[in-house]
């Protein structure tokens, strides 16, 4: 089997699979369980062997790059969308960890949503999460990585609304919606300019050499505004400052889905961007020092806000977080081999973690029982530096989530809700009525004398 077929089932059995049961919902049809379950596993053992056989190809061959030439989308004057594959020290790594952690995430889950009635409606989602992801990383030219990005996107929106009878996971739904566009125009804008300063996007047509010894034909000027608007993309989709305060409301999603995009992959496919456009970032003087203090105020903010949390995948949550901004760190000093391995190092054990808060929650309780309710506390170290009243006010500042949850209602998920509305109002050939005014319980008289129930 060539090397370019290897690619091309790794990357598209997921689809295959979203493609076959997405028809069969359509045309009325809706598989048992264990019809979902045994797919799934043929699914994740093809293309892990597909995997595992062009990654021992590619160290025989000293770890040259496999391109896999689809020919072109569509051409539009000058213009052509090309549909390139590219396996390269970078992608393959990523592409391996995509593949194996789903299956690991699909495997837990045949027992974990057992009779749940959005089964199947789980695993279409993770199979197109996980071609999107894949598409993603090996994507060999920006304009691909966007569907691969857009793709993570949308399966992230709809499996936080997994339980969409309850109203919480529907709301933070759109909340994370929001953050994800708003941030998504950096990454579109970018993009285009890059064609307009490069005259190409693709992986060996922008930049001179291969991972991670290259260099970008860019002016400083070109590189500075590129990349900051892929620095935007990137802060946005992993949860950098000062879009932290979206992570910890994605969590209202199922267990599996928490690991796997909140844990493993979709929230480091912003530092694989960074990692792409490398060679953008060192051209310009400034964005690594951007980077670094992007990481260090979303680390500082994450242990912070995690050590005020109240549940178990929240407290996860903000430790990926902290993680991910240290990471971040690493790629702004230029630290790409690093970066990277600390980036798959933390999916993996962060993914195990997600898997296992309940079993570890019981864990604790019998320790806490065994030692007759007196284990010792952590974090005594802090009131020994710090004063009572600055221990005080940080502790409030935790409570609140440093106010961020605040700043992207104002300034981001609400003005892109509250347009959402209006156009749907124009849609429907209606004037939007303004909203009614919310009066606080407090100050409701007819719920006064419930105030002391």
């Amino acid at each position: 089997m060539s090397n370019e077929l290897l690619l091309l089932v790794a990357v598209g059995a997921p689809l295959v699979f979203f493609l076959l049961m997405g028809m069969g919902w359509l045309l009325g049809w809706t598989p048992s369980e264990r019809t979902v379950a045994r797919s799934t596993v043929v699914t994740f053992a093809g293309a892990s062997v597909s995997v595992a056989l062009l990654a021992r190809t590619m160290a025989i061959a000293g770890w040259a790059p496999i391109r896999v030439e689809l020919g072109h989308w569509f051409s539009v004057g000058g213009y052509s969308f090309p549909l390139t594959l590219l396996a390269d020290p970078l992608s393959l790594p990523l592409l391996a960890l995509t593949i194996v952690l789903a299956g690991v995430i699909a495997s837990f889950s045949f027992r974990y949503l057992h009779r749940d009635s959005g089964y199947f409606r789980f695993f279409v989602c993770l199979h197109l999460f996980t071609f999107g992801a894949a598409l993603s990383f090996t994507a060999g030219s920006f304009d691909l990585l966007i569907a691969g990005w857009e793709t993570v996107g949308l399966t992230s929106v709809l499996l936080i609304a997994f339980f969409n009878e309850r109203p919480d996971p529907v709301r933070n739904s759109l909340r994370v919606f929001a953050v994800y566009k708003v941030t998504d125009i950096g990454l579109v804008v970018g993009v285009f300019l890059l064609h307009h300063f490069a005259g190409s996007v693709s992986a060996h047509g922008m930049v001179t050499g291969e991972w991670p010894v290259s260099g970008a034909a860019l002016s400083i000027p070109a590189a500075t505004l590129v990349g900051l608007l892929l620095v935007f993309a990137a802060a946005g989709k992993s949860a950098q400052f000062p879009f932290s305060g979206w992570l910890p409301r994605a969590m209202e999603g199922p267990t599996p889905s928490s690991a796997i995009f909140y844990g493993a992959i979709a929230v480091h496919l912003g530092i694989y961007l960074l990692l792409r456009a490398e060679p953008i970032l060192q051209a310009s003087p400034y964005l690594p020092a951007i980077v670094v203090v992007l990481g260090l105020f979303t680390a500082l903010q994450a242990t912070l806000s995690g050590r005020a949390a109240t549940d178990a995948k929240t407290l996860l949550s903000y430790a990926a977080l902290a993680q991910v901004g240290v990471i971040f760190m690493e790629v702004g000093f230029g630290l790409e081999r690093i970066a990277l391995i600390h980036m798959i190092g933390h999916a993996t054990v962060r993914t195990l973690q997600f898997l296992r808060a309940p079993s570890m929650l019981h864990d604790y309780h019998r320790v806490h029982a065994a030692a007759g309710g007196h284990l010792a506390k952590t974090g005594a170290h802090y009131e020994a530096v710090l004063p009572e009243g600055l221990r005080s006010w940080l502790y409030r500042l935790a409570l609140d989530r440093c106010h961020l949850d605040t700043m992207l209602d104002r300034f981001v998920a609400g003005p892109f809700i509250a347009s959402a509305e209006r156009l749907a109002a124009l849609d429907r050939g209606e004037r939007r009525q303004p909203s009614p005014k919310i009066i606080p319980r407090r100050n409701r008289p007819e719920l006064i004398g419930d105030l002391d129930v």
